[in-house]
């Protein structure tokens, strides 16, 4: 018999992913969005974390085994950040309660676990890379500590494991995601070839020349599983990579031959991509109208805040996962082609001409 897994923010990048390859492995899939969008193997459920009594209804009849939690809202301040997302799992976690309560939870949060809020974001005295598990928080509030408390509470009382999921900035697809550097990146290269604009590196000295690491949703997902099936895993925290590391100034040109560019030389000034797309949205309109595209609002395809805050960051970042390998994970997805994978799908499916 096929175990039930439930999804929540499938229509996110991590979401969307994690679904597909827990469909793929044979688990029955539920899918909780606001909106969810149609998924093969995905059966959605419509409800919204921040309404307790209908996300309590919907859930009413919901016994999954693993609960995969890969949303949050973004808010206008940290104060406000840790109300609202702490409110949304705790709801969560209470809704499936009456029904039974799950075997596991997964918890995706993030790297701004090690380097702060986006109010203070690689700002301050910050833990010395690569970054490891067995750093503890900062002593700043951060919505992520906050989600992490309602999961233990949670478990404590009612019984289940869980799993921490620290991913560096994902690569994958979602339209209307709030956090999408891959699409932003393909965006700004459609936009700079259409234009003659220069296809300028937009952050600082530091990540241009310093080693980072990224996160595939596909990788996520695949690790989000390995921790919810492995019980070694249960009750832990994990960063999650692709394994992988490099320089943006190698990147760069890799990306900017796929969309048969020149890169720009980087002359080390930050000129970020929020303020190099503020007048783009007609632009990418027309393009879309030409060229047939299915999205003609640059909004829901591009975040270029997200891209600014973490190519813009002073600091190098780079994520040890020495923790997962020890315990068995050994998967491995190198960053040029997450990117181009995704390209690839983003122009097959008509978002990118």
């Amino acid at each position: 018999m096929a175990q039930t897994a439930l999804v929540v923010g499938v229509s996110g990048i991590v979401g969307s992913a994690t679904a597909a390859l827990l469909a793929a492995e044979g688990w029955d899939v539920l899918g909780l969005a606001r909106r969810p969008t149609a998924q093969t193997g995905m059966t959605p459920i419509a409800a919204d974390l921040q309404d307790e009594a209908s996300l309590a209804a919907a859930l009413a009849e919901v016994k999954p085994e693993a609960v995969f939690i890969t949303t949050w809202s973004r808010q206008a301040t940290e104060a406000e950040n840790i109300r609202i997302n702490a409110a949304m799992v705790r709801n969560l976690l209470n809704g499936l309660r009456p029904a039974g309560t799950p075997r596991h939870v997964a918890l995706v949060t993030g790297l701004k676990h090690y380097l702060g809020p986006f109010e203070a974001y690689g700002k301050g005295t910050l833990p010395q890379t690569p970054f490891r598990e067995k750093q503890g928080r900062l002593d700043v509030e951060n919505f992520y500590y906050a989600q992490e408390d309602e999961v233990f509470a949670a478990a404590k009382r009612d019984g289940f494991t869980w799993s921490i999921h620290r991913p560096h900035t994902v690569i994958g697809k979602a339209v209307g995601n709030a956090m999408n550097m891959g699409t932003t990146l393909a965006v700004y290269a459609t936009l700079c070839r259409e234009t003659g604009r220069p296809f300028r590196f937009p952050g600082s000295a530091a990540q241009w020349n310093g080693l980072t690491d990224m996160t595939d949703a596909r990788q996520l997902a695949r690790h989000l599983l390995w921790a919810a099936t492995t019980p070694a895993a249960f009750d832990q925290a994990f960063n999650v990579v692709n394994g992988d590391v490099f320089r943006w100034s190698w990147m760069w040109g890799r990306l900017a031959e796929w969309f048969e560019l020149e890169p720009a030389p980087f002359d080390r000034s930050i000129l970020p991509l929020e303020e190099q797309m503020k007048a783009d949205a007609p632009i990418w309109r027309r393009i879309a109208e030409r060229e047939g595209l299915a999205e003609p609002d640059l909004g829901r395809l591009a975040s270029p805040w997200h891209t600014d805050a973490d190519l813009g960051r002073p600091i190098e970042v780079v994520t040890d996962m020495s923790k997962s390998r020890r315990l068995g994970f050994t998967a491995y997805q190198a960053t040029d082609d997450a990117f181009f994978d995704l390209f690839a799908e983003l122009r097959a499916e008509r978002l990118i001409p």
